[in-house]
């Protein structure tokens, strides 16, 4: 596939961020996009709703359909498999997206925050796409992505103050391992895709650090990479743990000045997870 006008997408989260721009990017092609998120109301510190991204998906030439709904919500995700497919026909790609972010130390971490993480980064993805399967199978060129970062067991990742935030990311990654296997048969595609650097989100600036947004990447890099990764033929692309400019290099792209938010590429921060090249 070398477009992905016509095709269905159901992404998890999408009303900002990484999750709009690969929306966005699919919309040009006159994509058919359904976000499943829970920001229905705008939030002070959180730019954009289903609504808002819903607005900008049609604006760019997709189709639209914003599910206001939970990731952890059994019932409400399997209703907004089941309303997409009806809505346009079936469903070709799922975006694991949605994804809760906390970096406290582990003697501080409240268990509450741990499980929040747990049941919408790994429950999320593995019930997101399990719902999905059957459709999935339908389509003539079916992808499961998910953002997520590479294994690695370096201590380093598990000593650096974030073990319950790295335990959930790894988790997603591990559904990516497993399914990835499972579905080889069917064709389906499932890899995982993860930024080099970090990405100038929300994320970034109330979380991470808002310090780090001058020495990041813009969310388009990932969306020209999720691009890249979804519209390749999905027998030839599985079980992978791809960054986003190894993709794009992959692809032709050689000049990525576009995608800073500041002037060097050299001061650029890598994300967690991501080794020097």
């Amino acid at each position: 596939m070398s477009t992905l006008e016509g095709r269905t997408i159901l992404m998890s989260g999408g009303s900002r961020g990484i999750g709009e721009a690969i929306a966005l990017r699919a919309a040009k092609d006159g994509a058919n996009v359904a976000l499943l998120a829970k920001t229905a109301e705008p939030h002070p510190n959180l730019p954009g709703t289903i609504h808002t991204a819903a607005e900008a998906i049609e604006k760019a030439g997709g189709h639209a359909l914003p599910i206001l709904g939970d990731v952890r919500d059994d019932d409400g995700v399997a209703a907004a498999v089941a309303k997409t497919v009806e809505q346009f026909g079936g469903i070709d790609i799922v975006v694991n997206n949605a994804s809760a972010i906390d970096l406290t130390p582990t003697e501080q971490v409240s268990m509450k925050r741990y499980d929040l993480m747990q049941d919408i980064n790994a429950r999320g993805t593995f019930l997101l796409s399990k719902l999905a399967i059957p459709h999935l199978r339908r389509s003539a060129n079916p992808h499961i992505l998910t953002l997520s970062p590479p294994i690695s067991l370096d201590e380093k990742w598990f000593t650096a103050g974030h073990l319950a935030y790295s335990i959930a990311k790894y988790s997603m990654s591990l559904v990516t391992v497993g399914l990835a296997a499972e579905l080889k048969q069917d064709g389906i595609a499932v890899n995982s895709l993860w930024p080099r650097t970090t990405i100038d989100t929300a994320a970034i600036r109330n979380v991470v650090g808002a310090e780090l947004a001058s020495r990041s990447r813009t969310p388009e890099i990932m969306a020209d990479a999720a691009y890249a990764i979804l519209t390749k033929p999905s027998r030839a692309a599985t079980g992978n743990f791809f960054l986003d400019d190894e993709v794009l290099r992959a692809a032709g792209v050689t000049d990525f000045a576009k995608y800073r938010v500041g002037d060097s590429e050299e001061d650029l921060q890598l994300d967690f997870w991501v080794e020097p090249a």
